[in-house]
Formats: C-alpha cells, structure tokens, sequence
C-alpha cells in the first residue's frame, strides 16, 4: 500500500504546517540508516519518523530507538504497525515537539548515540542549533536537509553560500554529504532537491559556541556587505581603538568582511572579551 493510501485509510493528508514530505524512496532510506548506524547498533533518537520509512532499517541495524512525531494522528499508526519491536523495547514512539523534547535524556542506551531524521524546511535551523549544541554528547547526526541548507553547512570560507549558519556548524562538527536526494523521492513532491549530510563531531570543538562567539559571528553576517571593522564597530562595547588592537592581536583585518574569516578566527577575536 502506498503512502498516499494509507493516509486516505486513516482520512488523513499530509499536513503542510508540519512541513511534511514522507520519504518514499527505499533506497535512500536504507543508506540514511546504514550511515546512522554503522557500526550496527546503538541509540539512536530519529526526528520525524512520519510513516517508518527510515524508521524500518534502523530497527534492522541498531539497538534502541527513540522516535520523536510531534503529529499526533500519525502516532498511532506507527505505533500499530510496528507494534513487535515496541513491545520488545527496542522502540518507542514519542508524541512530541522535536524542539523541545531533552534530546539528552531521551540517548540513554548503547552507545554510539545518533541523531537522524528528514528535518522539516521550517524548523531546520533551530533544530541544527539544538544538534551543535549537544555535539559532546553525541556519535554522530546523518540529517536530511534542503540541498540548499547543505551547501551552506559544507560551504568554505569566501564562498557565497558561507554563513553564520556554516561557521556554527562547521566549529562542532565535520560535515559530508552522503547522497543528494531528488523532489520524486518524496510524497507529496517537494519543489526542491534535497540531500543527506553526515555531521560527526570534533573532539574538541573547532570553537567552543559561547556567546561571545555568536556574538562576533552573527554581528559579522549581519551586515554582509560591511567590512569588519564596520561590523564589528560596536563588537562587546569596545572602543575603535580597543577594537583594533584586539583585531591585530587576533591576526584578523578589520578591512576583510565577515564572509573570509574561518571558525577559528572567531574564536580568536571572541577570547579577546574578557
């Protein structure tokens, strides 16, 4: 039975203010669950499950499963056709808000502790916030996202697609991208491609995500256009004088724009707060 016959089953569609695209390709979802889980088993906390499509070959490789469907009509649907690996306890089905459930408390198994899921369009900044900040908790993430927002999470200093969204990212996690994933691999048929990104944590961290670095970091990519030292012109309440001699200090120049400074030249000018 297809997707779309099993929702018209329940008298069910999918839900755009959920941003729900169900995966329908096998293969993709197969190669999402082998990344997640390889070696086989482990925790693993997956976003959206939607209808099992990546829910199915991670029960056949990892240990546990914590499924977050903040949609409360899919529940029990899921919950009914995978009712055997739930009464064995090695899935259970959270009817939540993926941005507010404690991811931490919810990895508690053998480990490597994953995260994965498709993340809905809407929400995939603030959930990748959430993923940065728990990358020293964490094995890996293996996410599907836009196509777009993985340019932009694998984009290097200079680039266009290079943002404060790269550098955050990019300072807890190295990045690849697994497999690019097309709009007819999806029901309904997004607009748009989309692509499966590997995020594995370093250790330690690129920069550590205080807030004197996101302060450095988005005054820089705030004003795009404006060199450094115009970005920066009121950076901690620092005076032009302060300001530039923390620059030099720093080894960044304040005619350089915010775009061609890598992670750790953040780091650099954000240790300088005392």
């Amino acid at each position: 039975m297809s997707i779309a016959e099993r929702l018209r089953s329940r008298g069910l569609s999918p839900k755009k203010r959920f941003g729900q695209n169900f995966l329908v390709d096998v293969s993709a979802s197969r190669a999402i669950a082998e990344a997640a889980t390889t070696p086989p088993g482990g925790t693993v906390l997956e976003i959206g499950p939607g209808l099992g499509a990546l829910t199915r070959p991670l029960l056949e490789r990892a240990a546990k499963i914590v499924a977050v469907e903040r949609d409360r009509d899919l529940v029990p649907l899921l919950a009914a056709e995978l009712e055997a690996p739930i009464a064995e306890g090695r899935l259970s089905i959270l009817e939540a808000d993926a941005l507010t459930v404690d991811w931490a408390a919810e990895l508690v198994g053998p480990r490597p502790h994953v995260l994965a899921g498709n993340l809905p369009y809407q929400i995939t900044g603030a959930l990748l916030e959430r993923a940065t900040g728990l990358a020293d908790r964490i094995d890996r993430a293996v996410f599907m996202v836009q196509a777009e927002v993985a340019d932009r999470l694998l984009a290097p200093p200079g680039s266009k697609t290079y943002g404060a969204l790269s550098v955050f990212v990019q300072a807890a996690f190295d990045v690849k991208r697994l497999l690019t994933v097309r709009g007819g691999a999806f029901y309904p048929r997004p607009d748009v491609d989309s692509a499966v990104v590997v995020l594995s944590p370093h250790r330690p961290p690129r920069a550590k995500e205080t807030e004197s670095f996101r302060e450095a970091v988005r005054a820089a990519f705030g004003a795009r256009r404006k060199t450094l030292r115009n970005a920066w012109r009121s950076l901690y309440g620092w005076s032009k004088d302060e300001l530039e001699a923390h620059a030099a200090e720093a080894g960044i120049s304040l005619d350089a724009r915010g775009e061609t400074l890598a992670v750790e030249d953040f780091a650099r000018i954000a240790a300088k707060k005392r």
